[in-house]
């Protein structure tokens, strides 16, 4: 399995925060107008204290509309923390009228309505239904999950425990003070935990480290990625936005969730502690890069400590560790560019800069951005021979002061506002059309318009570039990613529209918080088959999910593992698979490890004993079946728990891979109050009489109301280890 190093680190961006379109009437000189609400940016704050912004903005729409009571009527919202901003009710007229030397940018609200950050809502968990997971669970009002990240920045109203009740009993963690970080103060209801690990950081002598100099030496983080981790798993965050895009609330997978955060340099301590101090959930949103470490390697800290997470009964995100793949939503911003021969293309950076025209040249990847390009458009080819780099371009951009800069580049998940600078990204065909149209005309130009805002089915949902893929390169038998989430421009603890895969792990994590409260009896194994089997294969408008990479193609598990999440339908998947610590130290034997390394990681007290001949690592009780070496014919065994209706009857549904025979025996399981577990042979047979490529199919059980189904990937090897 491909892997990245998953720490996606960003600074706070100013945003500016944009309402619905509310109508009202003003009447006055003999005629009515209607206002709407107008969003006035006014850049940076010239005050620390909000009450002297939100003052400034009073006494600004006072000069304007004449009164102190009619200004106070008329302001929607004040924004006065990043940056300095207001919402208002204005007519036309009064917007015109509104420019001030302090005022940057007057734009009406034309089509941002107020939302979620969507994720949640695009996962079918709705907090305005009677009915469902997050009602039945309480929104994981007594669930506690750990995060092992940055560290938190507990100001965040991510953390506010309004509402909440007291701390869960069984909870014995701590908060520990260091710099800028007061136990008392800064932990309460919501954020019940905070520790910090940075003695692994110091050489020797106790001085030198490789810690920044803008790092806390307490649980406080410098830069905000484990408090955004921590809001997309448990926050609710109302009126976020970044630069007025994704408009508001930041809500968490499990709202009312407690959170404990663990600032990690020493992962394995930091997984220890978590257990001892009673964790139900363990999200960790680090990686390592190629080459992976298997699961017995002293150094797969993930691997050691997450094999004690699951014997002691804590669900984490090795075949027992849940690996989230990241998709897109279906939301987009794009910016349309119209070119002088009326051809528009949409740009996939969202931009807030209102609508101009200019004249486009084109810079090849070879030259600089001179003087000529002063106050024009300018477009860039960003290729692996390209001798200037993205950065090379908007530092030259800048100097020349060319009025913006389209780079044409491979096709990107990765979407970043364009804020403050013109810097609009498209890709390769797009940029062949403009550069064609350049070459076409002795005078091209080009119209940038206001990003448009694009929900609902017309937005296909692709599994992102920057996604991690399989096969798992380490246990081959074990497919890998396991589910897949949304990461791509999500909005949480109210500072930036983000993207990476660290960022669908908390998702996965706020939903196994809810299901940990519904089901507290499950083992880790039943809620990660329960999220497996029970994923979709198309997305919730029931359109094909995509691949994005070099090349767009239909999504396989080696993209989503068993598909997108879904939340309601995990909560009653009918059928679990499940397995115990016993189950995997005998994955460990069929894998030829050392007794005494799985004794090692296993925390045995004596010498593990493997069973002699030691088992097949196709009999994981995994909910997925993945053949990397099949020649001769392959039979394996899998168990199933009902959790369903006690009396209960599943028929067999096979969608075989390609050149590939699934025989099932049985091909019909009963169950009643007696039979709770049934055990079932899948006989795997190939036609191909050469080595072939891996091909996908699944296997399903249905009673009408569940399906129950799991992936299957399977690769003919006639010549293991040989690829032709």
């Amino acid at each position: 399995m491909n892997s990245q190093v998953s720490w996606w680190v960003f600074g706070v961006m100013s945003a500016v925060l944009i309402l619905n379109v509310e109508f009202s009437i003003v009447e006055g000189g003999g005629a009515s107008e209607e206002t709407k609400i107008h969003i006035v940016y006014l850049g940076e704050r010239e005050h620390n204290d909000p009450e002297l912004v939100t003052a400034s903005h009073l006494r600004m729409l006072e000069s304007l509309l004449g009164s102190k009571k009619d200004a106070s009527e008329s302001m929607v919202h004040s924004y006065r923390q990043g940056f300095s901003g207001f919402a208002a009710h204005l007519t036309d007229s009064q917007a015109k009228r509104s420019q001030h030397p302090d005022v940057v940018q007057v734009s009406p609200n034309t089509f941002y309505e107020p939302q979620t950050t969507r994720v949640f809502d695009y996962l079918g968990l709705s907090p305005s239904s009677p009915k469902g997971l997050l009602h039945d669970a309480k929104m994981g009002e007594d669930v506690i999950i750990g995060i092992l990240d940055s560290g938190v920045w507990p100001e965040s109203p991510s953390f506010s425990d309004k509402g909440l009740g007291p701390i869960p009993k069984r909870w014995k963690g701590t908060c520990v003070d260091g710099v800028n970080f007061d136990s008392k103060k800064h932990c309460n209801n919501k954020l019940i935990g905070a520790r910090y690990y940075m003695d692994g950081l110091f050489k020797k002598n106790k001085t030198d480290s490789g810690i920044i100099d803008t790092e806390y030496m307490s649980a406080r983080e410098a830069l905000p990625h484990g408090s955004y981790v921590a809001s997309i798993a448990a926050g609710f965050v109302p009126n976020v936005s970044d630069h007025g895009f994704g408009m508001g609330t930041a809500r968490g997978g499990a709202p009312k969730a407690r959170i404990a955060m663990y600032k990690v340099s020493d992962v394995l301590k930091a997984m220890d502690d978590a257990i001892g101090d009673g964790v139900d959930v363990i999200s960790i949103s680090l990686g390592r890069s190629i080459p992976i470490l298997s699961e017995i390697d002293v150094n797969n800290v993930f691997s050691y400590g997450a094999f004690h997470a699951i014997s002691k009964g804590i669900t984490n995100i090795a075949p027992w560790i849940i690996t989230v793949a990241g998709t897109n939503l279906d939301r987009w911003f794009p910016t349309p560019l119209t070119l002088g021969n009326n051809v528009t293309l949409l740009a996939r950076t969202p931009s807030v800069k209102p609508e101009f025209q200019a004249e486009l040249i084109y810079v090849d990847s070879s030259k600089k951005i001179t003087s000529e390009a002063k106050g024009k458009m300018v477009l860039c080819f960003i290729t692996a021979e390209s001798e200037e780099t993205a950065d090379d371009y908007l530092n030259q951009q800048m100097e020349v002061e060319a009025k913006g800069l389209i780079i044409a580049g491979r096709r990107s998940d990765m979407v970043i506002v364009s804020g403050h600078m013109i810097l609009t990204n498209i890709d390769y065909g797009q940029g062949t059309t403009m550069l064609n149209y350049i070459k076409s005309t002795s005078k091209p130009t080009i119209k940038m318009s206001p990003s448009i805002k694009l929900t609902g089915p017309i937005v296909a949902t692709k599994v992102a570039d920057f996604s991690s893929r399989g096969p798992n390169s380490v246990s081959p038998y074990v497919l890998k990613p396991d589910i897949a989430a949304p990461a791509v421009s999500i909005m949480a603890n109210g500072f930036a529209a983000e993207s990476g895969t660290s960022l669908a792990t908390p998702a996965v994590a706020g939903v196994v918080a809810l299901l940990k409260a519904v089901h507290p009896d499950w083992s880790p194994a039943m809620l990660k088959s329960a999220l497996i089997t029970s994923a979709s294969t198309t997305d919730p408008h029931g359109e094909p999910i995509f691949s994005e990479g070099l090349s767009r193609k239909l999504a396989d598990p080696f993209d989503f593992g068993g598909g997108l999440v879904n939340p309601e339908k995990a909560a009653n998947p009918g059928l679990v698979y499940d397995a115990d610590a016993e189950d995997y130290r005998r994955f460990m034997c069929a894998s030829n490890y050392e007794e005494k390394y799985i004794t090692t990681i296993s925390e045995q007290k004596s010498l593990y004993k493997c069973p002699s001949p030691r088992p097949s690592m196709l009999d994981l009780n995994l909910p997925s079946i993945t053949i990397p070496f099949l020649k001769e014919d392959v039979t394996l065994t899998r168990t199933v728990t009902n959790v369903g209706p006690v009396n209960s009857v599943y028929k067999l549904i096979v969608q075989p891979p390609m050149g590939v025979k699934i025989s099932v025996t049985p091909n019909r399981l009963v169950f009643n109050s007696k039979v709770k577990k049934l055990s079932y042979q899948v006989t795997v047979s190939t036609t191909h009489k050469a080595n072939s490529i891996y091909f996908f199919g699944s296997l399903t059980w249905t009673d009408g109301t569940h399906n129950v189904v799991i992936p299957l990937s399977i690769r003919t090897q006639m010549l293991k280890y040989f690829d032709q």
